[in-house]
């Protein structure tokens, strides 16, 4: 397959299309992560869909003192890795292709689950991004567009526009992809010196130490309410090594599922580790959020969840997320 390279919407436009269109958009500096994404694309597209990749790094989203003069911009590789994952085009506009009046003086409201975490650290970025997509999705005109679940709070609220304003157009999330120590992957990594990078572990060692507190906990509701006696059910506790439920059986059966509290306090110890590391991990936020609008849960939360963290490593930032699920659906996905 030879991927076409687009530089304005009236080529893409002038494409013939057969299946349905998928849309994957990047802000290039792509890694397997946006390969994983455009390789979901295709097998959804299927042989007679299309797959396109837009490569622009948005000025809209960037905040004042943030990377956008260094932020990567490789785009002969780029097209190599879109190509191989199986991309039919890749558009790569111009500032002035999509933004051809200068900045837009309409732009796209993030509202208040835009305010709340990245949106609190880093003011307008939602707005700029949501604009920028919306002008995307016109531009693209895509049957389906797929996002990776790494920036959670982008995806809700991609969700909740397209919803909210009736974009016709079916989102797709995609799981974030990992390096083989855990760390998830991101264009910003390539900023980290392998000092830097062995504390940036502690993003995904907190997520996973949450993640491993609360499977423990479904795990000994589970155990406790299999058995029927207070009694029987302390030994049955006790016999797993449990001790301290143990000795409240009575209590850890009857408790509202899960323990959102323990969860945080189990990320978090990783991570005040990791503020005395060399360099240090400088800590934005740790936040356990319901997905729908990223507000933290309450302790007799149910339903799906999003434990999310953000933190800087020298002058490179990252975000990480697991999502969980409190209660009658299940244990920790």
């Amino acid at each position: 397959m030879t991927t076409t390279l687009l530089r304005t919407a009236a080529e893409l436009h002038a494409r013939t299309r057969a299946g349905r269109r998928a849309v994957v958009m990047t802000m290039g500096a792509l890694h397997e992560g946006h390969a994983t994404l455009v390789r979901t694309a295709r097998e959804i597209a299927g042989p007679d869909g299309e797959v396109v990749v837009t490569v622009f790094v948005n000025p809209l989203q960037f905040g004042a003192g943030e990377d956008l003069d260094r932020y990567p911009r490789t785009l002969d590789a780029d097209l190599k890795i879109a190509e191989e994952a199986g991309a039919d085009a890749v558009f790569a506009p111009s500032v002035e292709e999509v933004y051809p009046g200068g900045e837009p003086q309409v732009r796209v409201s993030a509202g208040p689950m835009g305010e709340r975490l990245e949106g609190a650290t880093r003011p307008g970025h939602f707005d700029g991004m949501l604009t920028v997509v919306a002008k995307l999705l016109h531009l693209t005109r895509p049957d389906v567009a797929f996002f990776g679940q790494k920036d959670a709070q982008q995806l809700a609220l991609i969700r909740r526009m397209v919803r909210d304003l009736n974009f016709g157009v079916e989102i797709v999330a995609v799981p974030t992809v990992r390096e083989a120590d855990g760390l998830a992957l991101s264009s910003r990594n390539r900023y980290l010196s392998a000092r830097e990078r062995r504390t940036a572990l502690a993003l995904s060692a907190a997520l996973f130490a949450g993640r491993d507190r609360h499977a423990a906990q479904e795990a000994l509701r589970a155990r406790a309410r299999e058995v029927p006696a207070t009694q029987a059910r302390a030994e049955a506790l006790s016999a797993i090594g449990e001790s301290r439920a143990a000795a409240d059986a009575h209590a850890v059966a009857k408790a509202a599922p899960g323990n959102p509290a323990a969860v945080r306090a189990a990320a978090r110890q990783v991570l005040d580790e990791a503020v005395r590391l060399d360099p240090p991990l400088v800590l934005d936020y740790l936040a356990l959020v319901d997905p729908s609008d990223f507000t933290e849960i309450a302790d007799d939360f149910i339903g799906e969840a999003v434990l999310a963290v953000a933190a800087r490593v020298g002058t490179t930032r990252l975000i990480d997320n697991l999502p969980l699920t409190f209660g009658t659906l299940g244990a920790a996905s």
